[in-house]
């Protein structure tokens, strides 16, 4: 049975790039073509993004739908924004604005450039005021 998401290779890949090798120097390094490494590389983002839904899915089950932040909003914007709209549903947010914004950057940094949200985000909240983006 599969215990993991990822096989030993796109670990290896990840590490490395992590590392800040190129795919050409990682190529070298496993006797592989840099296409190849290229390949192995995109199929583990996409593993981690399929895994990254499924746990976003599991996590809103019990949560609320709390509002679109759009499409080249500011951080600080998104986070005031975020805030409001709690308070109107009567919960505390359990984060603070700068770890309510680093929340938000780690949740898929793909959707973010400097200091702002590169495509629509949907924000969730639960009854503990725990936030949730997908």
């Amino acid at each position: 049975m599969k215990e993991n998401l990822l096989t030993d290779r796109q670990k290896e890949v990840l590490r490395y790039r992590k590392q800040g090798l190129t795919q050409q120097q990682i190529a070298d390094l496993i006797n592989t073509s840099k296409a190849n490494v290229c390949t192995i590389e995109k199929a583990a983002q996409e593993n981690i993004k399929k895994a990254r839904d499924t746990l976003e899915f599991l996590y809103t089950l019990d949560a609320n739908h709390l509002c679109t932040i759009k499409e080249g909003t500011d951080f600080i914007v998104a986070a005031k924004e975020i805030f409001n709209e709690a308070e109107k549903m009567g919960i505390k947010v359990r984060y603070d604005t700068i770890s309510l914004i680093n929340r938000m950057r780690d949740s898929n940094p793909e959707r973010f450039r400097a200091r702002y949200i590169r495509e629509d985000i949907e924000v969730y909240i639960n009854g503990d005021g725990e936030v949730y983006f997908n």
